[in-house]
């Protein structure tokens, strides 16, 4: 559907960045050399969606199944996350972007956390683009942690379990207060979520580009908006009942 000759602008986009490993393999060079090329995708990315005017842009920057990879590869991807944030932080911050952080956070070690946990706190009060980083995050983990939280209520007698509903689930999963996503971008010319957003991608409609992650930039972020723009999204229902709803 489109708004005359201007996309429509999803209010949250969700982006898988994919292809960082195969990048530098076509071109003979370390993986590290696609992941370092990524953090710059990254910036390029979040300048796009802000000059879009789009309002959410999570990035699913390390999964919960990450940590399997060898070690030096993970270490490589710690040491870019924080030259990403004691680089950019500031930077974000200045051009009044929030940072929230979603994944599990109980099990990281060492200066990680503490350095995720400034970055939200310098910008907790920013009002432009919110970016939300999935760090060792996986949407069965989130689902699961959700679950835990809802039995420990109804086990101390403060729940009925009869009572659970889809939108008390959403409420416990680490995206509470962040609308769902309405495109979910991936690229590398992969087709599949990846444990990314299960619950939240319901209604979201769907672009894989077959570029890598790190040849991301403005055209890709416009490519996909374009096709998000010519999309008919219907949430189950009708397009008739959708306009008259919008009418």
């Amino acid at each position: 559907m489109m708004n005359g000759q201007q996309p429509i602008v999803p209010k949250h986009v969700a982006i898988i960045m994919d292809g960082n490993g195969r990048w530098a393999k076509e071109r003979g060079l370390p993986r590290t050399i696609g992941h370092s090329k990524g953090v710059e995708a990254v910036r390029r990315a979040v300048k796009a969606a802000g000059e879009a005017g789009v309002e959410y842009l999570t990035l699913f920057a390390f999964s919960s199944e990450n940590w399997s990879r060898p070690e030096n590869e993970v270490s490589d991807l710690m040491g870019l996350l924080r030259r990403f944030i004691r680089r950019d932080l500031a930077e974000l911050h200045r051009a009044n972007v929030r940072i929230k952080i979603i994944g599990d956070r109980e099990n990281l070690k060492g200066d990680i956390l503490p350095l995720l946990i400034e970055a939200e706190e310098t910008t907790r009060s920013n009002t432009a683009l919110t970016v939300i980083i999935a760090f060792n995050y996986g949407a069965r983990d989130e689902i699961s942690r959700a679950v835990k939280r809802l039995v420990e209520e109804v086990g101390a007698g403060r729940l009925d379990a009869a009572s659970i509903t889809p939108d008390m689930i959403s409420a416990q999963l680490d995206t509470a207060d962040i609308p769902d996503p309405d495109l979910i971008i991936r690229t590398s010319g992969e087709e599949r979520l990846s444990n990314f957003l299960l619950w939240q991608a319901a209604y979201a409609e769907f672009v894989f580009l077959p570029g890598y992650w790190p040849d991301f930039d403005a055209n890709m972020f416009h490519e996909a908006l374009r096709i998000y723009s010519a999309r008919d999204r219907r949430f189950g229902g009708l397009a008739e009942q959708q306009a008259a709803a919008a009418g």
